[in-house]
C-alpha cells in the first residue's frame, strides 16, 4: 500500500468510526491477495472510500477520466485511480482493468454502472459479465448500506448516518461458465453477481430488494 494510499485511508476510517458508527461485517472473507473483482452496490459518492476503508490492503477504483486533471491527475493515481472513458466502453478501458486485475489488482466496481435515485438495488450492467469472464479472476461480493441515507444523488451535504460494510463469500466461477460469449452470457454472470449482493443482510437489517 503506497503512502498517500495508506494516509488518505487512514483520515478517512477515522472520520468513518467517529461520525458513522462505521463496521464492517465478516472481515475475515476479505480476499487482501490476488486478482480479484470487489463487486459493490452504489448509493452515494461515500462508497469508493467506504469500500476501500473496508480493506486492509490496498484496492483500486475505477474513475472517469475526465477527473483526472490539475491536481487530481497527481493524487488520483496515488489513491490507485485506473482511468477508463465511462462515456464508451472502449477498448483501451476495457484492457486497462483486464491489466489491473490479471496483475493481481483488487479492483472495486459497481456492477449497477451509476448511483440509485431511490435507494433500491438496480439490475447490473452486462459489462460486468464481460470482465469476469475475460479475467477469471474471482468476484466478491459486498453490500454497503447507510450511504444512501448519509448522501444520496442530487443532496450537497452529509447526514451522520450509521454506515456498515458486509462482505460476502468470495465467488469463484467454473471455466464452462466463463465460456459463453454473447451479451445473454456476460448479463447472467453479472445478474449472479448482483444477486449475491443483494443477498447480504445483517440480522434485523430490513433491506430494499432489487427490481424485478
Amino acid at each position: 500500500m503506497n503512502y498517500y494510499f495508506w494516509l488518505g485511508r487512514m483520515l478517512f476510517s477515522s472520520a468513518l468510526r467517529s461520525f458513522f458508527s462505521f463496521r464492517v461485517i465478516n472481515p475475515r472473507k476479505r480476499i487482501e491477495h490476488g486478482g480479484a473483482i470487489i463487486a459493490a452496490n452504489h448509493a452515494s459518492f461515500l462508497d469508493p472510500p467506504v469500500v476501500g476503508c473496508a480493506y486492509e490492503h490496498g484496492v483500486h477504483f475505477l474513475a472517469r477520466e475526465t477527473l483526472f486533471r490539475g491536481f487530481a491527475s497527481w493524487l488520483l493515481p496515488r489513491w490507485n485511480a485506473i482511468p477508463i472513458d465511462r462515456d464508451q466502453a472502449d477498448l483501451k478501458s476495457m484492457k486497462t482493468v483486464l491489466r489491473a486485475l490479471k496483475g493481481g489488482k483488487r479492483v472495486v466496481m459497481f456492477p449497477e454502472g451509476t448511483r440509485t435515485m431511490t435507494g433500491d438495488l438496480q439490475d447490473a450492467k452486462a459489462g460486468l459479465g464481460l470482465l469476469i469472464a475475460k479475467s477469471g479472476v474471482p468476484v466478491q461480493p459486498v453490500r454497503v448500506l447507510g450511504t444512501y441515507e448519509a448522501l444520496p444523488k442530487g443532496r450537497r451535504s452529509l447526514r451522520l448516518h450509521p454506515i456498515t460494510v458486509i462482505i460476502g463469500d468470495p465467488i469463484q466461477f467454473e471455466p464452462e461458465q466463463l465460456r459463453g460469449k454473447s451479451r445473454e452470457a456476460y448479463q447472467a454472470l453479472a445478474d449472479r453477481v448482483m444477486a449475491e449482493i443483494a443477498a447480504l443482510a445483517p440480522e434485523g437489517v430490513p433491506l430494499r430488494p432489487a427490481r424485478g
